[in-house]
């Protein structure tokens, strides 16, 4: 017996790590040390920082990897995989720096294994993140044959007096909300019941998703805010906090970025909220206060600045293509959304 009457192709393995090779290099910046295919990657620091902090996140991409693997396609998952990390990391006000993946399967499959990464390539471009290397497991008996599971890991950096946290939020600062892309990646298990339950197929195209499938829409990729939001913040944009919005919705992440003794007054009805959660709710007969628990309802990340600075970070947010909305304003409380379901 050998390896391969178990399940695992190591030669298989050796022909999609060479298979990757280039999209890896393509995402290379200058501090990158060494090549591709070592134990470790190797990362230099940018130069000119007095106090360097570094920031790190992981996370993956849940259950939407089960609606790409129904409808075998797999080239957006994996910027999903990175927007979730480099979002997160950039709340701190940090620029991402290097990602590194895992990917774990029942059996490889090079050609679906390289749409992932395609994906996943593509999102650290969007961020300006160097692939740095990564993990690619094949596990027969854990995974079924065409599965697979992704976990993604980020490392930026930010000078230490520039570093965003909770003591900078003023009473009277604005939340401004930056448009999301759809559903993102939370909430999939909702959404797959809902689909399930309701009889409908992923190949289904309801009037209110106009024109696309319910696959297609709910395979968009995560809006990676990087480039935009750095890109403000070099320009003088003063901003206080940041939140992304993830699982739990706008209740749970935006109050993370708030003071002992502060919560937010949502102005409702203040953003468009896109035609997928319409649909959502009344395929599923969810309610309004179960939609923004699970959802992020049109809104991916937020912005808390001062009031006089509102104007400015939307007409920047408008030309970088990403819609931005005054969606409310801190004040005294308790850490909670206040008006949101009014």
């Amino acid at each position: 017996m050998d390896y391969r009457n178990a399940g695992v192709d190591v030669e298989a393995g050796r022909a999609f790590v060479d298979q990757i090779r280039n999209l890896v290099h393509s995402t290379f910046r200058p501090e990158v040390i060494g090549g591709f295919g070592g134990f470790s990657g190797c990362f230099q620091l940018p130069a000119g920082y007095q106090e360097p902090i570094l920031v790190s996140g992981t996370d993956g991409v849940g259950t939407k990897l089960k609606i790409a693997q129904i409808l075998n396609r797999h080239d957006t998952v994996g910027i999903d995989l990175v927007g979730m990390c480099v979002n997160d990391v950039l709340t701190s006000g940090a620029e991402p720096l290097f990602f590194l993946d895992y990917v774990a399967t029942g059996k490889l499959d090079k050609e679906q294994l390289t749409q992932v990464v395609t994906g996943i390539a593509a999102g650290c471009k969007l961020a300006g993140s160097a692939l740095l290397g990564g993990e690619t497991a094949e596990m027969p008996g854990f995974y079924q044959v065409g599965e697979y599971d992704l976990a993604g890991f980020c490392v930026g950096i930010v000078e230490r007096r520039r570093m965003l946290n909770a003591s900078q939020i003023q009473l009277g600062d604005v939340a401004i909300g930056l448009a999301s892309a759809g559903v993102h990646s939370n909430g999939l298990s909702l959404v797959r019941k809902i689909i399930s339950d309701g009889g409908f197929s992923w190949h289904d195209s309801p009037d209110l998703l106009n024109g696309e499938t319910i696959g297609e829409t709910f395979l968009t990729p995560t809006q990676i805010y990087v480039k935009p939001v750095l890109s403000a913040l070099k320009a003088g944009l003063e901003v206080h906090g940041m939140a992304h919005i993830t699982g739990g919705g706008l209740p749970e992440n935006l109050p993370r970025c708030l003071g002992t003794g502060q919560s937010i007054k949502i102005n409702s009805g203040s953003w468009d909220i896109p035609p997928v959660f319409e649909w959502l709710a009344k395929a599923g007969s969810v309610g309004a206060e179960a939609m923004y628990n699970t959802f992020n309802m049109g809104i991916g990340f937020v912005l808390v600045l001062p009031p006089h600075q509102v104007e400015q970070a939307i007409t920047h947010f408008q030309g970088q293509n990403i819609p931005a909305y005054t969606i409310g304003e801190v004040v005294t409380g308790s850490g909670q959304l206040v008006g949101l379901f009014t």
